[in-house]
Protein backbone atom coordinates (compact mmCIF):
# COMPACT_ATOMS: atom_id res chain seq x y z
CA UNK A 1 0.00 0.00 0.00
CA UNK A 2 2.88 2.12 0.80
CA UNK A 3 4.49 1.69 -1.91
CA UNK A 4 1.36 2.20 -4.23
CA UNK A 5 1.29 5.62 -2.37
CA UNK A 6 4.89 6.45 -2.94
CA UNK A 7 4.40 5.92 -6.95
CA UNK A 8 1.31 8.03 -7.10
CA UNK A 9 3.14 10.91 -5.77
CA UNK A 10 5.74 10.06 -7.98
CA UNK A 11 4.08 10.09 -11.49
CA UNK A 12 2.18 13.34 -9.93
CA UNK A 13 5.45 15.44 -9.69
CA UNK A 14 6.74 14.08 -13.04
CA UNK A 15 3.09 14.88 -14.46
CA UNK A 16 3.96 18.41 -12.71
CA UNK A 17 7.17 19.01 -13.48
CA UNK A 18 5.83 18.14 -17.51
CA UNK A 19 2.60 20.59 -17.39
CA UNK A 20 3.83 23.66 -19.15
CA UNK A 21 3.84 26.93 -17.02
CA UNK A 22 2.29 30.02 -18.68
CA UNK A 23 3.25 32.47 -15.93
CA UNK A 24 0.08 34.61 -15.26
CA UNK A 25 -1.03 37.71 -17.67
CA UNK A 26 0.56 41.04 -17.66
CA UNK A 27 -0.78 44.25 -16.47
CA UNK A 28 -0.13 46.76 -17.78
CA UNK A 29 -1.76 50.71 -18.22
CA UNK A 30 -2.98 51.81 -21.74
CA UNK A 31 -2.92 55.40 -22.62
CA UNK A 32 -4.97 56.59 -25.17
CA UNK A 33 -5.36 60.55 -26.14
CA UNK A 34 -8.47 60.12 -23.78
CA UNK A 35 -8.26 58.47 -20.86
CA UNK A 36 -5.84 55.79 -19.20
CA UNK A 37 -6.80 52.67 -17.91
CA UNK A 38 -5.55 49.13 -16.82
CA UNK A 39 -4.96 46.19 -19.30
CA UNK A 40 -3.89 42.80 -19.90
CA UNK A 41 -1.71 41.43 -22.11
CA UNK A 42 -2.11 37.49 -22.27
CA UNK A 43 1.01 35.85 -21.17
CA UNK A 44 0.85 32.62 -23.80
CA UNK A 45 0.90 33.60 -27.47
CA UNK A 46 -0.22 31.26 -30.17
CA UNK A 47 2.98 31.04 -31.94
CA UNK A 48 5.08 33.73 -34.24
CA UNK A 49 2.31 34.50 -36.46
CA UNK A 50 0.11 35.69 -34.20
CA UNK A 51 -0.45 39.02 -32.29
CA UNK A 52 -1.21 38.74 -28.75
CA UNK A 53 -4.79 40.91 -28.24
CA UNK A 54 -4.80 43.53 -25.23
CA UNK A 55 -7.67 43.01 -22.80
CA UNK A 56 -10.35 43.97 -22.01
CA UNK A 57 -11.10 43.72 -26.02
CA UNK A 58 -12.14 46.77 -27.41
CA UNK A 59 -13.92 46.41 -30.90
CA UNK A 60 -13.32 48.27 -33.49
CA UNK A 61 -14.68 51.66 -34.71
CA UNK A 62 -16.31 50.10 -37.95
CA UNK A 63 -16.53 46.48 -36.38
CA UNK A 64 -19.43 44.61 -38.68
CA UNK A 65 -19.38 47.21 -41.69
CA UNK A 66 -17.19 44.66 -44.03
CA UNK A 67 -19.95 42.53 -43.57
CA UNK A 68 -22.47 44.82 -45.98
CA UNK A 69 -19.71 46.45 -47.95
CA UNK A 70 -17.94 43.43 -49.27
CA UNK A 71 -19.86 40.70 -50.46
CA UNK A 72 -17.67 37.58 -50.78
CA UNK A 73 -16.83 35.71 -47.50
CA UNK A 74 -13.82 34.69 -48.22
CA UNK A 75 -12.15 37.74 -49.26
CA UNK A 76 -13.26 39.29 -45.93
CA UNK A 77 -11.56 36.57 -44.02
CA UNK A 78 -8.59 37.37 -46.81
CA UNK A 79 -8.99 41.07 -46.16
CA UNK A 80 -8.31 40.70 -42.23
CA UNK A 81 -5.76 37.89 -41.98
CA UNK A 82 -3.78 39.22 -45.35
CA UNK A 83 -3.21 42.26 -43.36
CA UNK A 84 -2.03 40.80 -40.33
CA UNK A 85 0.62 38.90 -42.60
CA UNK A 86 1.87 42.10 -44.10
CA UNK A 87 2.16 43.70 -40.96
CA UNK A 88 4.16 41.12 -39.49
CA UNK A 89 6.65 42.55 -41.56
CA UNK A 90 7.05 45.97 -39.61
CA UNK A 91 5.40 45.52 -36.38
CA UNK A 92 7.06 42.42 -34.51
CA UNK A 93 4.96 40.48 -32.61
CA UNK A 94 7.35 39.91 -29.79
CA UNK A 95 7.15 43.60 -29.55
CA UNK A 96 3.76 44.77 -30.51
CA UNK A 97 -0.35 43.91 -29.32
CA UNK A 98 -2.95 43.57 -31.47
CA UNK A 99 -6.16 45.92 -30.96
CA UNK A 100 -9.13 46.24 -33.88
CA UNK A 101 -8.80 50.13 -35.18
CA UNK A 102 -9.85 52.48 -32.74
CA UNK A 103 -9.83 55.67 -35.01
CA UNK A 104 -11.50 55.10 -38.31
CA UNK A 105 -15.25 54.85 -37.29
CA UNK A 106 -18.26 53.38 -39.20
CA UNK A 107 -19.52 56.74 -40.56
CA UNK A 108 -16.12 57.42 -41.74
CA UNK A 109 -15.82 54.35 -43.92
CA UNK A 110 -19.13 55.08 -45.12
CA UNK A 111 -18.37 58.05 -46.51
CA UNK A 112 -14.90 57.14 -47.93
CA UNK A 113 -16.21 54.49 -49.91
CA UNK A 114 -19.70 56.58 -51.11
CA UNK A 115 -19.18 58.90 -54.24
CA UNK A 116 -18.09 61.87 -53.88
CA UNK A 117 -20.45 64.44 -54.48
CA UNK A 118 -21.83 68.24 -52.50
CA UNK A 119 -23.40 65.89 -50.08
CA UNK A 120 -20.32 63.51 -49.59
CA UNK A 121 -17.38 65.87 -50.41
CA UNK A 122 -15.55 62.33 -48.19
CA UNK A 123 -16.57 60.29 -50.40
CA UNK A 124 -13.34 59.08 -52.43
CA UNK A 125 -15.28 56.85 -55.32
CA UNK A 126 -16.06 58.57 -58.69
CA UNK A 127 -19.03 61.06 -58.60
CA UNK A 128 -22.35 60.12 -60.49
CA UNK A 129 -25.91 60.79 -59.99
CA UNK A 130 -26.95 57.33 -59.82
CA UNK A 131 -30.79 58.32 -60.68
CA UNK A 132 -30.31 59.79 -63.86
CA UNK A 133 -27.53 57.71 -64.70
CA UNK A 134 -27.22 55.51 -68.04
CA UNK A 135 -26.11 52.16 -68.19
CA UNK A 136 -23.11 53.47 -70.23
CA UNK A 137 -22.51 56.46 -67.50
CA UNK A 138 -22.21 53.28 -64.91
CA UNK A 139 -19.75 51.46 -66.93
CA UNK A 140 -17.65 54.46 -67.19
CA UNK A 141 -17.23 55.40 -63.42
CA UNK A 142 -17.56 52.57 -61.43
CA UNK A 143 -17.17 52.61 -57.75
CA UNK A 144 -13.83 51.24 -56.90
CA UNK A 145 -13.14 51.27 -53.10
CA UNK A 146 -15.39 48.86 -51.01
CA UNK A 147 -13.78 48.82 -47.57
CA UNK A 148 -11.28 50.62 -45.44
CA UNK A 149 -10.13 48.12 -42.67
CA UNK A 150 -7.81 49.52 -39.82
CA UNK A 151 -5.59 47.84 -37.43
CA UNK A 152 -3.95 49.06 -34.55
CA UNK A 153 -0.31 47.44 -33.22
CA UNK A 154 0.07 48.29 -29.85
CA UNK A 155 4.13 48.57 -28.09
CA UNK A 156 5.13 48.46 -24.27
CA UNK A 157 7.02 51.03 -23.26
CA UNK A 158 9.53 51.33 -20.49
CA UNK A 159 7.29 52.79 -17.80
CA UNK A 160 5.16 49.35 -18.06
CA UNK A 161 2.46 51.13 -20.32
CA UNK A 162 1.07 50.78 -23.41
CA UNK A 163 1.08 52.60 -26.25
CA UNK A 164 0.20 53.08 -30.11
CA UNK A 165 2.99 52.21 -32.15
CA UNK A 166 1.51 51.71 -35.70
CA UNK A 167 -1.19 51.72 -37.78
CA UNK A 168 -2.00 49.27 -40.67
CA UNK A 169 -4.62 50.16 -43.54
CA UNK A 170 -6.45 47.52 -46.08
CA UNK A 171 -8.34 49.21 -49.00
CA UNK A 172 -10.46 46.31 -50.49
CA UNK A 173 -10.07 47.22 -54.34
CA UNK A 174 -13.24 45.59 -56.87
CA UNK A 175 -12.39 43.20 -59.74
CA UNK A 176 -15.96 43.95 -60.60
CA UNK A 177 -18.59 46.46 -60.30
CA UNK A 178 -22.07 45.15 -60.04
CA UNK A 179 -24.89 48.02 -60.58
CA UNK A 180 -28.63 47.32 -61.68
CA UNK A 181 -29.44 48.72 -65.28
CA UNK A 182 -31.38 52.08 -64.48
CA UNK A 183 -34.18 51.62 -66.37
CA UNK A 184 -35.32 47.75 -65.91
CA UNK A 185 -33.11 47.48 -63.14
CA UNK A 186 -31.52 44.36 -64.38
CA UNK A 187 -28.04 43.62 -62.51
CA UNK A 188 -25.03 44.34 -64.33
CA UNK A 189 -21.30 44.13 -63.97
CA UNK A 190 -18.13 45.67 -65.22
CA UNK A 191 -15.09 43.81 -64.82
CA UNK A 192 -12.12 46.51 -63.49
CA UNK A 193 -8.69 45.70 -64.42
CA UNK A 194 -5.65 44.83 -61.94
CA UNK A 195 -4.10 47.98 -63.68
CA UNK A 196 -6.74 50.27 -62.86
CA UNK A 197 -7.55 48.67 -59.19
CA UNK A 198 -3.75 49.90 -58.89
CA UNK A 199 -3.63 53.37 -60.43
CA UNK A 200 -6.87 54.08 -58.05
CA UNK A 201 -6.05 52.40 -55.33
CA UNK A 202 -3.06 54.23 -55.17
CA UNK A 203 -4.38 57.60 -55.28
CA UNK A 204 -7.28 57.03 -52.46
CA UNK A 205 -4.53 55.30 -50.34
CA UNK A 206 -2.67 59.11 -50.53
CA UNK A 207 -5.59 60.55 -49.60
CA UNK A 208 -6.59 58.18 -46.62
CA UNK A 209 -3.08 58.93 -45.73
CA UNK A 210 -3.51 62.31 -45.09
CA UNK A 211 -6.57 62.27 -43.26
CA UNK A 212 -5.17 60.36 -40.80
CA UNK A 213 -2.52 62.65 -40.65
CA UNK A 214 -5.20 64.99 -39.61
CA UNK A 215 -6.20 62.87 -36.68
CA UNK A 216 -4.32 63.76 -33.48
CA UNK A 217 -3.54 60.96 -32.09
CA UNK A 218 -2.09 59.53 -35.07
CA UNK A 219 0.08 62.32 -35.76
CA UNK A 220 4.12 60.43 -35.67
CA UNK A 221 2.87 57.22 -35.82
CA UNK A 222 4.06 54.61 -38.64
CA UNK A 223 1.50 53.42 -41.00
CA UNK A 224 1.58 50.67 -43.37
CA UNK A 225 -0.95 50.66 -46.17
CA UNK A 226 -1.83 47.80 -48.41
CA UNK A 227 -4.62 46.95 -51.69
CA UNK A 228 -6.58 44.01 -51.36
CA UNK A 229 -7.98 42.96 -55.15
CA UNK A 230 -11.44 41.30 -54.33
CA UNK A 231 -12.26 38.16 -56.79
CA UNK A 232 -16.07 38.36 -58.02
CA UNK A 233 -19.08 37.61 -55.55
CA UNK A 234 -19.71 34.20 -57.08
CA UNK A 235 -15.66 32.96 -56.65
CA UNK A 236 -14.57 30.20 -54.59
CA UNK A 237 -11.10 31.13 -53.61
CA UNK A 238 -10.55 34.97 -51.75
CA UNK A 239 -8.86 38.11 -53.74
CA UNK A 240 -5.15 38.96 -52.63
CA UNK A 241 -3.70 41.63 -51.49
CA UNK A 242 -1.34 43.35 -54.25
CA UNK A 243 0.75 46.61 -53.43
CA UNK A 244 2.08 47.71 -49.99
CA UNK A 245 3.28 50.91 -48.53
CA UNK A 246 5.21 51.93 -45.45
CA UNK A 247 5.24 55.38 -44.10
CA UNK A 248 7.07 56.56 -41.51
CA UNK A 249 5.71 58.23 -38.41
CA UNK A 250 7.14 61.70 -39.78
CA UNK A 251 5.60 61.44 -43.83
CA UNK A 252 2.53 62.73 -44.97
CA UNK A 253 2.96 61.11 -48.33
CA UNK A 254 3.83 57.94 -49.90
CA UNK A 255 7.05 57.87 -51.83
CA UNK A 256 7.57 54.28 -52.31
CA UNK A 257 4.98 51.05 -53.49
CA UNK A 258 6.61 47.59 -53.38
CA UNK A 259 4.49 44.65 -55.06
CA UNK A 260 3.10 42.25 -53.35
CA UNK A 261 2.96 38.59 -55.82
CA UNK A 262 0.94 36.37 -53.87
CA UNK A 263 -2.77 34.62 -55.05
CA UNK A 264 -5.28 31.78 -54.34
CA UNK A 265 -6.05 29.39 -56.79
CA UNK A 266 -9.01 26.86 -57.19
CA UNK A 267 -8.02 23.14 -57.86
CA UNK A 268 -9.30 21.26 -60.01
CA UNK A 269 -9.55 24.37 -62.59
CA UNK A 270 -8.26 25.24 -66.05
CA UNK A 271 -6.11 28.07 -64.32
CA UNK A 272 -3.99 25.13 -62.17
CA UNK A 273 -4.10 23.27 -65.13
CA UNK A 274 -2.26 25.83 -67.30
CA UNK A 275 -0.48 27.67 -64.66
CA UNK A 276 1.06 25.45 -61.81
CA UNK A 277 0.30 21.85 -63.62
CA UNK A 278 2.33 20.23 -60.97
CA UNK A 279 0.39 20.85 -58.22
CA UNK A 280 -2.59 20.63 -60.43
CA UNK A 281 -1.35 17.09 -61.25
CA UNK A 282 -0.81 16.28 -57.03
CA UNK A 283 -4.29 17.04 -56.23
CA UNK A 284 -5.45 15.09 -59.48
CA UNK A 285 -3.78 11.75 -58.21
CA UNK A 286 -4.92 12.67 -54.52
CA UNK A 287 -8.60 12.83 -55.83
CA UNK A 288 -8.65 9.64 -58.35
CA UNK A 289 -6.97 7.51 -55.39
CA UNK A 290 -9.97 9.00 -52.94
CA UNK A 291 -12.45 7.46 -55.85
CA UNK A 292 -11.20 4.25 -56.27
CA UNK A 293 -11.61 3.38 -52.31
CA UNK A 294 -14.86 5.45 -51.12
CA UNK A 295 -17.97 4.88 -53.34
CA UNK A 296 -19.91 7.69 -51.15
CA UNK A 297 -16.96 10.24 -52.02
CA UNK A 298 -18.74 13.94 -53.27
CA UNK A 299 -15.35 15.40 -54.55
CA UNK A 300 -12.50 17.55 -53.30
CA UNK A 301 -11.98 21.46 -53.40
CA UNK A 302 -8.17 22.66 -53.26
CA UNK A 303 -7.18 25.95 -52.66
CA UNK A 304 -3.83 26.90 -53.12
CA UNK A 305 -1.97 30.01 -51.60
CA UNK A 306 0.82 31.40 -53.68
CA UNK A 307 3.82 33.66 -53.15
CA UNK A 308 5.93 34.63 -55.63
CA UNK A 309 4.36 32.15 -57.58
CA UNK A 310 5.67 29.26 -55.26
CA UNK A 311 2.94 26.92 -53.43
CA UNK A 312 3.61 27.69 -50.14
CA UNK A 313 -0.28 26.36 -48.26
CA UNK A 314 -2.81 23.69 -49.83
CA UNK A 315 -6.18 23.43 -48.08
CA UNK A 316 -8.26 21.05 -49.17
CA UNK A 317 -12.31 20.14 -48.59
CA UNK A 318 -13.38 17.00 -48.59
CA UNK A 319 -17.53 16.55 -48.68
CA UNK A 320 -18.70 12.85 -48.46
CA UNK A 321 -22.16 10.85 -47.12
CA UNK A 322 -20.86 8.77 -43.88
CA UNK A 323 -22.87 6.10 -42.32
CA UNK A 324 -21.09 5.52 -38.79
CA UNK A 325 -18.19 7.04 -37.12
CA UNK A 326 -15.73 3.67 -37.44
CA UNK A 327 -16.23 4.88 -41.49
CA UNK A 328 -15.29 8.27 -41.11
CA UNK A 329 -12.46 7.02 -38.76
CA UNK A 330 -11.42 4.25 -41.61
CA UNK A 331 -11.58 7.43 -44.20
CA UNK A 332 -9.64 10.02 -42.01
CA UNK A 333 -6.53 7.62 -41.70
CA UNK A 334 -6.49 6.85 -45.50
CA UNK A 335 -6.87 10.68 -46.50
CA UNK A 336 -4.21 10.84 -43.71
CA UNK A 337 -1.69 8.55 -45.65
CA UNK A 338 -3.04 9.74 -49.25
CA UNK A 339 -1.89 13.76 -47.94
CA UNK A 340 1.77 12.02 -46.93
CA UNK A 341 2.44 10.52 -50.19
CA UNK A 342 1.04 13.41 -51.91
CA UNK A 343 2.49 16.79 -50.77
CA UNK A 344 5.80 16.89 -50.36
CA UNK A 345 6.40 17.60 -46.53
CA UNK A 346 7.97 21.19 -47.64
CA UNK A 347 3.69 22.50 -48.52
CA UNK A 348 1.71 23.14 -45.57
CA UNK A 349 -1.70 21.11 -46.50
CA UNK A 350 -4.61 21.75 -44.30
CA UNK A 351 -7.55 19.12 -44.85
CA UNK A 352 -11.00 19.62 -44.14
CA UNK A 353 -13.49 16.17 -44.23
CA UNK A 354 -17.22 17.11 -43.98
CA UNK A 355 -20.84 15.65 -44.00
CA UNK A 356 -23.91 17.53 -44.31
CA UNK A 357 -23.84 17.34 -40.78
CA UNK A 358 -20.70 19.54 -40.63
CA UNK A 359 -17.23 19.51 -39.62
CA UNK A 360 -16.05 15.28 -39.24
CA UNK A 361 -12.35 15.85 -39.21
CA UNK A 362 -9.52 17.53 -39.39
CA UNK A 363 -5.96 16.88 -41.02
CA UNK A 364 -3.09 19.68 -41.20
CA UNK A 365 1.16 19.45 -41.73
CA UNK A 366 2.90 22.40 -41.49
CA UNK A 367 5.47 22.85 -43.96
CA UNK A 368 8.80 21.39 -42.80
CA UNK A 369 7.25 18.82 -40.11
CA UNK A 370 6.94 15.19 -40.49
CA UNK A 371 4.14 14.36 -38.77
CA UNK A 372 0.69 15.11 -39.12
CA UNK A 373 -1.90 16.70 -36.48
CA UNK A 374 -5.17 14.51 -37.31
CA UNK A 375 -8.17 15.34 -34.93
CA UNK A 376 -11.79 13.62 -35.44
CA UNK A 377 -14.53 15.54 -33.65
CA UNK A 378 -16.95 13.77 -31.55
Amino acid sequence: MRQGVIMLLIVSLVLAACTPDFGKDEEIVQETDKSTEQAIIPKYKISDEYYRTILPFKPGKARGLVNFTVYNRLDINELETGLMRIALEHFDPEDYFFQEGQYVTSKMVEEWIGRQSEKNVEGMNPPLNEKTATTEDFRKNPKYLSHVLEHNYLKKTNDNKVELGGIAIGLAMKSVYNFNEPTMGYPREEPISLQEAEKQGKAMAQQVLQRLRNIKALDGVPIVIALFLEKPRESVVPGNYFAKAYVSGNASSISKWETINERYVLFPSQEGKDQYYDDYTRVMNFKSDIEQYFPNYVGVIGRGYYVDDQLQEMTIEIPIQFYGKAEIIGFTEYITGLMMDHFPPYITVNVYITSIDGQEALIRRNGGEEKPFVHIYR
